[in-house]
């Protein structure tokens, strides 16, 4: 998924998301959950803290459960989000960390937030 970059004011630069993108992105539920959980979150998030969240909002926290919403993290959802930079993900020590350009998804998310995340 290609994004833009901007120079700002800043000299740091800024990632666009096209509308395209941003919708994509949000369209499924457990990436949203995803993003939900890391924007509450202070700094880096350890995968397992992650998927074991997102399995108690899907509402059957089971060993199964959360083993499948790990994998799918790893294998569909952080990939995903990585490649949009909205978020940077390290394998190795299984940390994922929000950056900056979710802030172009926020307005959105927050439209779509469930009751189980509030």
């Amino acid at each position: 998924m290609p994004t833009t970059t901007t120079p700002t004011d800043t000299g740091c630069t800024e990632t666009d998301l096209s509308a395209t993108q941003v919708f994509a992105l949000l369209a499924n539920e457990r990436r949203r959950f995803a993003l939900h959980h890391l924007l509450q979150a202070v700094g880096a998030v350890h995968l397992g803290e992650l998927a074991d969240q997102i399995a108690l909002w899907e509402g059957e926290h089971t060993r199964d459960r959360y083993e499948r919403v790990a994998t799918s993290l790893v294998h569909v959802h952080l990939p995903k989000l990585a490649a949009a930079g909205v978020v940077r993900y390290d394998p190795d020590q299984d940390l994922v960390v929000l950056l900056d350009a979710a802030d172009t998804l926020v307005p959105h998310l927050e439209l779509t937030r469930p009751a189980a995340v509030r």
